[in-house]
């Protein structure tokens, strides 16, 4: 298995376009914290056939600067399916963006599936080409295989299984909530057992366990270091664990809990431009650090 993120902030990236705080102005002037597109990874079993978790609305720019993403051929791409853990639309704007007539699989739970198709019109454009996109449901807990839109099989499969989460804010008034809405993803390859547990949110920790510690390698949500963070700055009035992303810090934390568990290799991802974690040597990352645990950063491969 190869696995290579694309891209590593919560939504907005950093720096995002409207913010001024200490860590985006630090990353505009090249000073202790590191550039970052907004979430989403790439993995692969041969090379050939390549899957994203998630789409970000940075993908165009996160393909072309991946060589392993180009076109092979005139008309052509090795991205073969885009695997989605929900429908906020920092995961999934960039599926508009694979919109240029080349086929690929669309795995997401049904609930997903269809809050994209049947609750928000501008996906349908998806569907201009049939078939275009190639829906294929998941299942809770089921492992599933990863195929192109051709049924040709990857080497890979995927797990989905439930997070503590909450209906995409677009779609808070048009549906009801749902286990299946917010998932994380095991990336398994049976040939060799690796295994990648792919978690961008998740409002908590409590009943993950069992799934965190199959992985070899995590990415965990890392999006807020404390849970007061953006009230702190004056920025919004929603503490991280309403927005169901338990915190990095504090009793309780994403931190303290992950410590207890027997995982492999732990990164935070989907890193939220205020997180204090972000700035270089600072006491929130020399406080991950010392856990053993590091923070994802843009174009880092995992695998091998």
């Amino acid at each position: 298995m190869r696995a290579i993120v694309l891209g590593s902030a919560a939504g907005g990236g950093v720096p995002q376009w409207n913010c001024g705080c200490e860590n985006c102005e630090a990353a505009r002037r090249g000073t202790g914290v590191a550039p970052r597109t907004q979430d989403c990874v790439a993995v692969t079993a041969d090379d050939q056939q390549w899957f994203l978790l998630n789409a970000s609305p940075d993908i165009a720019r996160q393909i072309e600067r991946t060589p392993a993403l180009w076109p092979r051929t005139g008309r052509h791409s090795p991205i073969a399916g885009v695997v989605l853990t929900n429908g906020d639309l920092d995961h999934c704007l960039g599926l508009l963006s694979l919109r240029e007539w080349t086929r690929y699989s669309l795995y997401a739970t049904a609930p997903t599936l269809a809050g994209l198709f049947e609750h928000n019109i501008v996906f349908r454009t998806l569907d201009r080409q049939r078939p275009h996109v190639i829906r294929r449901p998941l299942v809770l807990d089921r492992a599933t295989p990863l195929r192109d839109a051709n049924e040709v099989a990857s080497g890979l499969e995927v797990r989905a299984f439930a997070v503590p989460g909450k209906v995409p804010l677009h779609l808070e008034a048009v549906v009801e909530a749902n286990p299946a809405l917010d998932v994380g993803l095991e990336i398994g390859e049976p040939r060799t057992g690796a295994r990648l547990v792919y978690v961008p949110g998740a409002g908590g920790i409590e009943g993950l366990g069992p799934w965190l510690e199959r992985a070899d390698c995590l990415l965990f949500d890392g999006t807020f270091w404390s849970d007061d963070e953006l009230q702190q700055l004056a920025v919004a009035d929603r503490s991280a664990r309403a927005m169901a992303h338990v915190p990095v810090g504090g009793a309780g934390g994403g931190l303290e809990q992950l410590s207890s568990l027997a995982i492999g290799r732990v990164f935070y991802t989907h890193i939220n431009n205020t997180n204090p974690m972000l700035r270089e040597g600072s006491p929130e990352r020399a406080a991950v650090e010392a856990r053993g645990f590091e923070l994802a950063a843009d174009d880092m491969e995992l695998w091998p």
